[in-house]
């Protein structure tokens, strides 16, 4: 099976940076999207950013500008640098594999275990 382990949350200080890395590991061929999402308390998870297999991107409007996603397809690794936190970025954190194909799946989808980032005032 396919899993992803992330790293790089933690606490920090508004005006601060965060780097977040997900390496999914497993018996993988190739990985059509590889996103980040996050989940704040009482609210629904949502798409922070994503990146394809090409390099195309798809950010939050509230991201946009502060974060930037990226890949690296050999190692089936993406990051999300984070610039500028904010209070209301605070969130778990999930990584995100879609369109995932390996050796007896064509079409995986698979998340990751979360990680918390806290943006203090």
């Amino acid at each position: 099976q396919v899993q992803l382990v992330e790293s790089g949350g933690g606490l920090v200080q508004a005006g601060g940076s965060l780097r977040l890395s997900c390496a999914a590991s497993g018996s993988i061929f190739s990985i059509a999207v590889m996103g980040w999402y996050r989940q704040a308390p009482g609210k629904q998870r949502e798409l922070v950013a994503k990146i394809y297999s090409g390099g195309f991107t798809v950010y939050a409007a509230s991201v946009k500008g502060r974060f930037t996603i990226s890949r690296d397809n050999a190692n089936n690794t993406v990051y999300l640098q984070m610039n500028s936190l904010k209070p209301e970025d605070t969130a778990d954190y999930y990584c995100n594999a879609d369109g995932v194909r390996g050796g007896q799946y064509s079409n995986l989808e698979v998340w990751g275990q979360g990680t918390l980032v806290t943006v203090s005032s």
